[in-house]
């Protein structure tokens, strides 16, 4: 065959091979059951915003973006941020899973509130968004354990022990690393100890994610069920007080547990914060007015991101460093160990592509560009989560 020709039936193999690619990981992304672990968009939701409708531009996420991500179960985040007090912290976060079971009312054919593995399947099975509560912090039970009887009535189905602030009875990881635990020692009291335990008999899985070290030891002494680590990095990596170290990762592998990536560029990229830090300050003048004119810190950068668009996405590290962290996890503990919890609607800053929750199908073709195989992209995306999720609703 003359050069000439085979150059265009080279051309010709080459385009059908990617197309081929394509197919594959648009039909093995809608094949597997894709469970995010992490999304905090009820607090939008508590300011009025509606995500029945296109919330495009505005948030990360809404109704038809899941669908068009492939998302088939949301665990959507409970959270304060711990200031409210004794007597309040409960309340609101009740009002937040009123907010929820709103969005479920107005939208019964694309939404549904599951509470257990065989809910969640029927649910996924009739094409419609699988909805399940998670609370981000310990301290919405108020040192009370009947607080935590209400909201796993009300439909949670894990905790974090902790968010960035410490309970009396559990240290966080903000806490420890900063040397600000406000009790008299670091890791669980012994009213600690029986959160954990009461979860364990309630089928509530314990969360980890936001936890001191010390903390996290004391939950993996106490805990009889695999632990979720619901939204975090690796430490190894990044060295952030949010990321687990690879002892860590390893005693959640060792206990059966789940570690869920979150996306935010703080916490996957070491070089970030000081990128962040360089915008910061030669934006400064006018981020400075902002300030003076109470707009929050999120809402200034939101507005700089916007005027200075090539800048601000130069800040973002590459989508290749999310499955860096993945890699390093299944390198340690194997592929049944890891998972995703975007942290979309509560974080500022994401890896370039995935710009929000439409954006999922793209790991699914990097998992398959790194050699995973379809059965273990589909212990990923969600099998890993509903796994755990059994073991801890089996009495």
């Amino acid at each position: 065959m003359k050069a000439a020709t085979i150059l265009p039936a080279l051309a010709t193999l080459l385009i059908s091979s990617a197309s081929l690619q394509a197919q594959d990981y648009k039909k093995l992304h809608q094949e597997a059951i894709v469970i995010d672990t992490h999304n905090d968009i009820l607090i939008s939701t508590m300011e009025g915003l509606d995500i029945g409708k296109d919330l495009t531009g505005k948030t990360h996420s809404d109704l038809a973006r899941f669908k068009k991500g492939g998302v088939d179960v949301q665990v959507f985040s409970v959270w304060s941020e711990g200031s409210l007090g004794k007597g309040k912290e409960l309340k609101y976060a009740l009002a937040q899973i009123d907010s929820l079971n709103a969005i479920i009312r107005r939208n019964p054919e694309k939404i549904q509130l599951v509470r257990t593995p065989q809910q969640l399947q029927q649910v996924v099975k009739q094409q419609k968004l699988a909805a399940m509560i998670g609370v981000e912090g310990g301290h919405m039970i108020e040192d009370n354990l009947d607080y935590l009887d209400t909201l796993y009535a009300r439909g949670t189905r894990y905790m974090t022990l902790t968010w960035n602030n410490s309970t009396s009875w559990a240290s966080s990881a903000k806490d420890e690393a900063e040397g600000t635990v406000p009790n008299p020692k670091k890791g669980l009291n012994a009213f600690g100890k029986k959160v954990v335990q009461r979860m364990n008999k309630l089928g509530m899985m314990v969360d980890l994610s936001h936890v001191g070290e010390q903390t996290f030891w004391d939950a993996m002494a106490t805990t009889t069920k695999p632990v979720l680590v619901s939204h975090s990095c690796v430490h190894g990596i990044n060295p952030h007080f949010r990321n687990l170290t690879d002892a860590q990762i390893k005693a959640v592998g060792k206990n059966g547990g789940v570690i869920d990536l979150n996306f935010f560029s703080g916490f996957l990229d070491p070089n970030f914060e000081a990128r962040l830090q360089q915008f910061k300050t030669k934006h400064k003048v006018e981020l400075d007015s902002l300030e003076q004119l109470h707009w929050s810190g999120d809402n200034r950068m939101s507005w700089a991101a916007k005027k200075y668009p090539q800048e601000a996405a130069a800040l973002r590290p590459p989508l290749s460093l999310l499955l860096d962290h993945l890699d390093h996890i299944v390198q340690l503990v194997g592929v049944d160990h890891v998972g995703l919890g975007s942290d979309f609607d509560g974080i500022t800053s994401t890896p370039q592509q995935l710009d929000d929750v439409t954006s999922f199908p793209l790991i699914t073709k990097e998992l398959l560009a790194r050699g995973y195989s379809p059965k273990d992209i589909k212990k990923i995306l969600g099998g890993n989560f509903l796994r755990v999720f059994r073991a801890n609703t089996a009495s």
